[in-house]
């Protein structure tokens, strides 16, 4: 449909058309892609080399075995056997060397007491009761400093509830902060005690310049970031810690980000939203995705600007179509405005009350660690 104020046009849930630069409707049908299952767990390259690289040995010297190569083979394996029973012969043949040697190699999760801590430092407070905290902590992610601001709602020092968490990913070159500019404290006081979305906390994460779409980028990885910014945050503040308490959001670049990082793990996340954001390069992806979005749903909203010169809004519909073939409940729009703050600050309400409702199921009062601000401190882990 079509709107002069407050929309240029909005999809239904069946069909869908976007008026485009030139005024003309343009259909576009959903894809016909084959369905995808989850690939088989591969081995490691090393592991496959190591395989390889002996069957290829055993090809080439196999031909020049003769019956008494083998009789003498089989005898030392025997005598092998006897004495020194199976983990020596393991060792003589190397089948173990192929695939242990990979397996010490993982990384293996650090203690809790060495891991990252989240310790959150009160910065402000408003009229309604929320507060904005800060933190910064070492990254495993980034070699380096990470940091983020949190947005916890009114009475969070006083009551022991468990809360849901929306995710933000800032755009390039902005700071976290751009969300608060934008009145994202304010909304969300608003549409907490109209009781239009359930008290959440709104985790702004903050990137590094040119952080290539929230990917990897000079040797950080940005999307590991996210992540880790999520256990950081489920480890020490009192959140309903299931995929279904967590919604992720961003603009532009951090549009992409939010979209990239819900689909490549659909088991942290059960909400995204793109503000003024792209989707190149994330069909595949969502080709992959197809089995387990069929199986555990996904919610999303995609928003363009009329204007945008920047971000394509003729992309946003196409790709909420596809979603919504994989498998996802899947919105889109196109509004007026173009790549701004502006545009982002006009529909910011709309948006956290898709992001809040989508959340409010995981969001039923659940018993909580002690009340009080030391309940945004460091935390011991259980």
């Amino acid at each position: 449909m079509k709107s002069s104020r407050a929309q240029v046009w909005l999809e239904n849930l069946d069909d869908w058309s976007w008026p485009g630069r030139g005024g003309a409707a343009a259909e576009v049908l959903p894809p016909s892609w084959v369905p995808t299952f989850p690939p088989r767990p591969e081995r490691t390259a090393a592991e496959s080399g190591a395989v390889a690289d002996s069957w290829q040995r055993q090809r080439a010297i196999a031909p020049w075995l003769g019956t008494g190569a083998l009789l003498s083979a089989l005898l030392a394996v025997c005598c092998v056997l006897a004495l020194d029973g199976p983990l020596r012969f393991e060792r003589l043949i190397g089948l173990r060397a192929a695939y242990r040697a990979p397996v010490a190699a993982l990384p293996t999760a650090p203690p809790e007491s060495s891991q990252p801590q989240l310790t959150l430092t009160p910065v402000s407070s408003d009229a309604a009761g929320s507060s904005i905290d800060a933190a910064s902590y070492s990254s495993v992610a980034l070699h380096g400093r990470g940091s983020l601001i949190a947005y916890l709602p009114p009475g969070y020092a006083s009551t022991t509830s468990r809360y849901p968490v929306l995710y933000l990913l800032h755009g390039n070159d902005q700071l976290a902060t751009a969300f608060l500019q934008i009145g994202l404290q304010g909304e969300l006081d608003r549409l907490i005690a109209r009781h239009v979305i359930p008290p959440l906390i709104a985790v702004m994460i903050q990137g590094g310049r040119g952080a290539n779409n929230w990917r990897e980028y000079e040797g950080r990885d940005y999307e590991s970031y996210v992540l880790e910014a999520q256990e950081l945050v489920d480890r020490t503040l009192p959140t309903v810690a299931d995929r279904g308490a967590r919604a992720i959001a961003g603009d532009s670049m951090g549009g992409y980000g939010a979209m990239n990082v819900a689909l490549s793990h659909l088991g942290r996340f059960g909400t995204v939203e793109s503000w003024l954001g792209f989707f190149n390069g994330l069909e595949g992806q969502l080709r992959a995705d197809r089995p387990l979005l069929s199986r555990m749903g996904l919610r999303a909203f995609l928003y363009g600007g009329y204007s945008d010169t920047i971000a394509d809004p003729s992309e946003n519909a196409p790709f909420a179509a596809q979603l919504r073939a994989a498998g996802a409940d899947a919105h889109g729009a196109v509004y007026p405005g173009g790549h701004s703050l502006e545009t982002i600050q006009a529909h910011l309400a709309g948006m956290l009350v898709f992001a809040g409702r989508s959340l409010a199921k995981s969001a039923e009062p659940r018993p909580a660690r002690p009340s009080g601000r030391a309940r945004s401190q460091v935390r011991q882990a259980r």
